[in-house]
């Protein structure tokens, strides 16, 4: 079998419909869209999220609170998910998404000090609670700000 002689299995693809080319076509004069209207009309249709003229429903929803928009998305984890790693290990943020104790590291990664921790590690996060730092510290390990 050579290159030019490969075909689709039959069935698999389909001629794209012709409109708006005659009577005969079957999608002919009015192209499938109708008499008039503004969805009849070249670039006719309405945006997104539009309603005819209704109050659209963003607006019409009550807002409340305030949303910080240059919040900071913290992924936190806790003390006892590092007991994970062999001793001696460096924890980072690509070990964490390695080892699946995280999904996304988005803005940072935050140790709390939910839990034991037994290994003597390097933890090199974004940040920590004090008692998150004292845990890995008495444990013999280091836990260092990134």
């Amino acid at each position: 079998m050579k290159l030019h002689e490969l075909s689709p299995v039959a069935g698999s693809t389909k001629e794209r419909k012709r409109i708006g080319r005659g009577a005969g076509s079957g999608q002919g004069k009015t192209a499938g869209k109708g008499h008039k209207g503004q969805k009849a009309r070249s670039g006719g249709n309405v945006r997104p999220g539009f309603e005819g003229g209704q109050m659209p429903l963003a607006r019409r929803v009550p807002k409340r609170g305030f949303n910080n928009i240059f919040a900071k998305n913290i992924v936190t984890i806790s003390v006892r998910d590092l007991n994970k790693f062999e001793d001696g290990a460096v924890v980072d943020t690509k070990a964490l998404l390695d080892a699946g104790i995280i999904s996304k590291a988005q803005d940072g990664v935050k140790v709390l000090s939910n839990g034991e921790i037994t290994k003597k590690l390097t933890v090199q996060l974004a940040a920590f609670s004090a008692s998150a730092k004292e845990k890995i510290e008495n444990a013999g390990g280091k836990a260092e700000v990134v």
